[in-house]
């Protein structure tokens, strides 16, 4: 096993990403006789798992990210660079940043996460985004936001408008979410707001291509989940599949649906820098690791979350906020140890994902839980959402942004009412003067 580089008196960490792995991570290792660089394309965390609270207009973008340098403000032995890597020359431990800096270290930690996979097609991308970063969320809330503005101006002008509906892609946990969140900002929230269209008559639309939604949770809940959709007004459609998507429209097979506006959520691509670290990847190109997150012959290194291809049980383990923080967790934890020279690294335990269950909101007051810890079960409805929004502001980095969501969501909850639709950046939405032509022909 390498050891740590002797001229130095301190090993030298990197940690490429900052999202649930490599924050847990840096804190972590912010209390190790180590050094510390955390490299990342942007200046703050993002808690992903309500970035559709803040592209449905629930939550503002500042209630759910904080900066990287203030998260880590007190660890005295880190540094953070917001920069992107280029390339990582694993011969020589170093990392090249496009700045054109070049960052030796003894030990590196890999955790820069997924992206949006489109199967090929990336061309559907500007006509159906995804959601993983908070400019997603806000591009969503923009197109969201401006088909109802849209269909108020085309009644001002003509007394009709093209039919309201969403189409999200994928029935996953995200699309799921999407769904049921737009449905509650047309039924519920904006009801009041416009004068000459009724909100309530949007129509969403998941189109799933697997034979159920949300397919990693058991059979009862996904049942749970579609009654809780169907109750809100949401139509389901399993064993769909997409073939095109175009601006105004989704074609599902032969069938052309119309769609005013189009959502992703069907599939995710682990990060391209796994591919700069020279190992075995699997077909999607996850890093393979062992039962310590190193790839093979590279125990230097570790790889953390989305990224990792970690196999327990005989199963992948998901690629979810839960996992990637305990591996972040872990990493750091071995690295103390390593570069501290203790025995105690040869004898510690391999990495093992403490599953505690998973969650997912469908609307107000509905959700599906699967709880592992502290006890078995599987809840559904108001239980399930109560559940949900307590288990999500713990989580979330700093008081700050906890008592901000808090207020956020009890004024939402009260009141029925959002406060923060805000269109901000284009005015375009792709498709709306198609549907709009098709609507007044089809009048005439």
């Amino acid at each position: 096993m390498p050891a740590a580089n002797p001229n130095r008196e301190r090993s030298r960490v990197v940690i490429i990403g900052a999202g649930f792995a490599g924050i847990k991570a840096a804190q972590k290792l912010g209390k190790l006789p180590v050094d510390v660089t955390i490299i990342d394309r942007k200046n703050h965390h993002t808690f992903q798992p309500l970035l559709y609270q803040v592209a449905l207009a629930v939550l503002s973008p500042g209630d759910i990210a904080q900066p990287i340098r203030a998260i880590l403000h007190k660890n005295r032995n880190t540094e953070v660079v917001m920069d992107e890597v280029l390339a990582i020359d694993t011969t020589a431990r170093q990392v090249s940043v496009a700045s054109g800096a070049i960052m030796a270290y003894d030990y590196l930690i890999v955790a820069t996460g997924s992206t949006h996979s489109y199967f090929g097609h990336e061309e559907w991308a500007k006509i159906a985004p995804g959601l993983k970063t908070i400019e997603d969320a806000t591009d969503i809330r923009r197109r969201v936001l401006l088909a109802f503005e849209y269909a108020e101006r085309q009644m001002l002008e003509t007394g009709a408008h093209p039919p309201l509906r969403f189409v999200v892609v994928g029935g996953g946990p995200t699309g799921v979410e999407l769904a049921g969140a737009i449905s509650d900002i047309s039924k519920l929230y904006m009801t009041k707001d416009f004068r000459h269209i009724d909100t309530k008559t949007a129509e969403v639309l998941i189109v799933e291509g697997g034979p159920q939604i949300l397919g990693m949770y058991p059979e009862d809940l996904q049942k749970k989940a579609l009654e809780q959709l169907h109750g809100l007004g949401v139509e389901v459609r399993c064993g769909a599949r997409v073939t095109d998507i175009q601006p105004g429209f989704v074609m599902v097979g032969e069938e052309r649906i119309e769609s005013v506006c189009t959502l992703w959520a069907a599939g995710v691509a682990p990060s391209p820098l796994g591919k700069m670290l020279g190992v075995e990847l699997d077909k999607k190109g996850c890093v393979l690791v062992n039962e310590r997150l190193n790839p093979k012959n590279r125990p230097e290194i570790f790889v953390c979350g989305d990224l990792a291809h970690f196999e327990q049980d005989g199963k992948q383990v998901p690629g979810v906020a839960q996992p990637a923080m305990q591996m972040g967790d872990y990493a750091a934890k071995r690295i103390g140890l390593l570069a501290a020279r203790s025995d105690k690294a040869a004898y510690q335990k391999p990495f093992r994902y403490f599953d505690k269950g998973d969650m997912a909101t469908i609307g107000r007051k509905a959700a599906v839980a699967r709880i592992v810890w502290p006890f078995h079960a599987n809840w559904s409805g108001f239980i399930a959402w109560m559940t949900w929004m307590f288990v999500h502001i713990f989580f979330l980095i700093g008081f700050r942004n906890r008592y901000s969501v808090f207020l956020s969501w009890a004024f939402t909850y009260i009141t029925e009412q959002d406060g923060v639709r805000l269109i901000v950046g284009s005015q375009n939405l792709p498709g709306w003067e198609l549907l709009a032509a098709t609507d007044n022909s089809d009048k005439n």
